[in-house]
């Protein structure tokens, strides 16, 4: 069997810190589990990322950018007035993934603890990246902040009532059928509750 390059491990590295960040966080996840999981001690690990906060930006760059292309292919091909549509699709099936959601709100509680305790290079960073979500969306969607925001702010929702395990049938959702012959955002995820 060949021996994996610094690249290939560094991946294996970023893979297994989405698992590990997304379960216990920033500060609830050792680095060890992540070492752990990736079969590699934890000063190889830090040959390959310098401080748990890199690698923690890594695996949230990863995370948006997962997004930001699901988000870009669907609306690629579609015409205008469907990219709202075809854009919100890409994002229900992501959401169908627990470890994406998680991560996400992960990242979301990461920067406010941080930025909490005074460390503001973790939510800049992070702001940083999350505005190219926000920009690639709003260009897909004819630069319309209204529809931008209308957009987002649908995928928070639904972000929220899926962690919480509310079940589509609840009367929390009942909106979002008023909503869904132009934005069918009800995740799949949601009916397992």
């Amino acid at each position: 069997m060949a021996r994996m390059t610094a690249a290939e491990r560094r991946e294996c590295v970023i893979r297994a810190a989405i698992t590990e960040f997304s379960r216990g966080g920033y500060h609830g996840t050792p680095t060890a589990v992540i070492a752990r999981r990736v079969g590699v001690s934890q000063p190889y690990l830090f040959r390959l990322f310098p401080t748990k906060q890199d690698m923690f930006l890594e695996a949230v760059s990863r995370c948006l950018q997962e997004i930001r292309v699901a988000l870009l292919e669907a609306a690629a091909g579609a015409p205008e007035e469907e990219r709202h549509r075809v854009m919100a699709e890409a994002y229900r099936e992501l959401m169908t993934d627990p470890e994406k959601l998680l991560m996400q709100l992960q990242i979301y509680v990461s920067v406010a603890a941080a930025e909490a305790a005074g460390d503001l290079r973790l939510g800049e960073a992070i702001r940083a990246r999350w505005l190219e979500l926000w920009d690639d969306s709003h260009i897909a969607l004819s630069a319309d902040t209204e529809e931008t925001t209308y957009f987002i702010a649908h995928g928070m929702l639904i972000n929220a009532l899926v962690a919480m395990g509310f079940p589509t049938a609840h009367r929390v959702w009942s909106g979002f059928a008023l909503l869904e012959a132009s934005f069918p955002i009800v995740p799949a995820v949601a009916s397992g509750h």
